[in-house]
């Protein structure tokens, strides 16, 4: 039986969910392969772990599930599912990824503030303008 691999990963309001299997290094994002993504910035950021494992992920077939969020907070949780699932694959990657980049293991808690009652089109913290004189 082939061992099967589960991560996840988290940015903002993206979550990936990604499935790894043994095979010969195909990646899919969504059912789309990784070399026809759409943004070239955000399939740059999501090859990162892959650059930074050399032929680790050659082993595997990868198959990332992503929803919500935006384009680029899609990407960084897609490059965090990626980079865990080849720590858990072989370990002494883990200490290369956090030397690179901590967020590649590590999740970003920070969230946008909620706007408040009452003025809620122009933000959280907005308030009417004062004159001096």
């Amino acid at each position: 039986m082939k061992k099967l691999l589960l991560t996840t990963g988290k940015r903002k309001r993206a979550i990936a969910r990604a499935k790894a299997v043994q095979g010969t290094g195909k990646i899919t994002i969504n059912g789309i392969n990784l070399d026809n993504y759409p943004n070239k910035i955000a399939k740059l950021m999501i090859k990162e772990p892959l650059v930074l494992s050399e032929d680790t992920y050659k082993k595997l077939d990868i198959s990332v599930n992503v929803k919500g969020g935006g384009m680029f907070g899609q990407a960084e949780a897609i490059r965090q599912a990626i980079a865990k699932m080849l720590v858990q694959y072989n370990k002494k990657l883990k200490q290369v990824f956090l030397d690179y980049d901590r967020t590649l293991l590590v999740a970003d808690v920070r969230r946008t503030e909620p706007h408040k009652p009452s003025r809620s089109k122009k933000g959280p913290r907005r308030r009417k303008q004062r004159s001096k004189r």
